[in-house]
């Protein structure tokens, strides 16, 4: 048995300069586990509740200082004794201690802190990798990265309706040259974008965010950089959105690019774009409420490319097992605050595998240098990691935690590549 001999949470600050709350958990052997959580801007209806303190005299509402003190007193009281190699026993402790079905009461933020930071302990007192604790001797396969290298929607001030464009160099033999390739083709887009007279400041994840005259061409500017940086668009490096559709999804139609489109407009513009353009992966394409419109969309892209739910899904297990019962997509984005602990996470990572569908593992548009899904992504063999653009040091650190793990596990790592994206390839 490790006995858990202390928990302690304080208020910290993530990228954006938001409160966030961090956590320490101390085992009998005197081994410390520490573990952060990000904040998500763009955030959908169905996730776990984010406890903030809604003082307005202290940052603007935003602080986390009710989530700390459940933490330091609610949750340290109920495990503290409790054996941290037991995760599912602590994190059902912690759901039962909460009560609520959003984790409003406690809060999401402050049971995920303790959660994470309970693993974090137990690797460290096993002396292994979290990976490896996650993973055991499973855990193997490097993911594919989804740079986010140009933003728009609510992470920058582009004025695009799309949140993200996204480069995804899947045919790079390793996942330390599909990161060079990723950061190559960023500062080639840098280069062309400022010779055109755009701005090059970045946004909330490190891409950068022009304003330019709508998504395609965005689109059309991300495809030059990969030609221009000495790749083959469709064939080393695919292209990937984030559309973040409920932001612009009001009153049963979509106001997009000023126009007021159906469900079925807007598949038959995405067909249009995966016709044009060599894109391999769509995440939340329609709103997190229109499930025929979903439906039809798996009906009519589905087997030629990746549809992700995040809004849809919100990491929940029973609104996953609904999109698996109605065939609406096929890929579902994992966010640890969306559903609050490890475990819940990663049984939903395994329903997802077992239905035939992807699990990508994602950042929050506000993180901190926490490199837990670093771990996650490759103890659960995933395949596939969102962790914003080879820029800023929030985002690069946990690229540069998988360059480490790659080199750990030396011969035996395996980069997902290709083959993560086989079925739609070969169509």
């Amino acid at each position: 048995m490790s006995e858990i001999i202390s928990v302690r949470a304080r208020e910290i600050l993530d990228s954006r300069g938001d409160p966030t709350i961090e956590t320490e958990v101390t085992l009998i052997s005197g081994v410390i586990g520490k573990a952060s959580v990000p904040s998500g801007k763009s955030t959908g209806r169905f996730e776990a509740v984010e406890l903030r303190d809604d003082d307005k005299k202290r940052f603007k509402g935003k602080g986390v200082l009710i989530a700390v003190r459940n933490v330091n007193d609610t949750i340290a009281d109920a495990v503290i004794g409790m054996d941290s190699y037991n995760q599912f026993a602590i994190d059902k402790e912690m759901i039962e201690l909460d009560g609520t079905a959003n984790k409003s009461k406690i809060g999401a933020n402050a049971i995920l802190s303790v959660s994470l930071a309970v693993a974090v302990a137990s690797a460290e007192e096993l002396g292994i990798p979290i990976y490896k604790y996650i993973g055991g001797i499973g855990g193997h396969i490097l993911p594919v990265p989804l740079f986010n290298i140009l933003n728009g929607g609510a992470h920058s001030d582009s004025g695009l309706d799309i949140q993200e464009f996204i480069i995804l160099p899947a045919g790079a033999q390793n996942f330390s040259e599909a990161l060079r390739w990723g950061s190559e083709i960023f500062h080639t887009l840098h280069d062309i974008l400022k010779k055109d007279g755009y701005s090059v400041s970045v946004g909330d994840e490190g891409g950068f965010a022009p304003r330019l005259k709508n998504g395609e061409a965005a689109i059309s500017y991300i495809k030059k950089a990969i030609e221009e940086a000495g790749f083959h668009p469709g064939d080393d490096v695919f292209i990937g959105l984030d559309c973040a559709a409920s932001s612009f999804f009001k009153e049963g139609l979509y106001r997009y690019e000023g126009k007021q489109m159906s469900s079925e407009n807007m598949i038959d513009y995405y067909g249009e774009l995966v016709g044009k353009y060599p894109i391999i992966s769509i995440e939340d394409a329609l709103s997190e409420e229109d499930w025929d419109g979903w439906v039809k969309l798996t009906e009519h892209l589905g087997g030629r490319v990746q549809l992700i739910g995040d809004d849809l899904y919100a990491t929940n297990p029973e609104r996953l097992r609904k999109g698996i019962n109605l065939s609406a997509s096929n890929a579902i984005l994992i966010k640890l605050n969306q559903i609050g602990t490890l475990t819940e996470t990663m049984r939903t990572i395994e329903l997802a595998k077992r239905n035939g569908f992807h699990a990508i593992v994602s950042h929050r548009s506000g993180e901190t240098a926490d490199t837990f899904i670093s771990h996650l992504v490759v103890g659960m063999n995933t395949g596939e990691i969102k962790a914003g653009a080879s820029s800023r040091g929030e985002r690069v650190e946990k690229y540069n935690e998988l360059l480490r793990i790659e080199e750990d596990l030396g011969e035996n790592a395996t980069y997902a590549g290709k083959e993560m994206f086989r079925q739609f390839i070969e169509k």
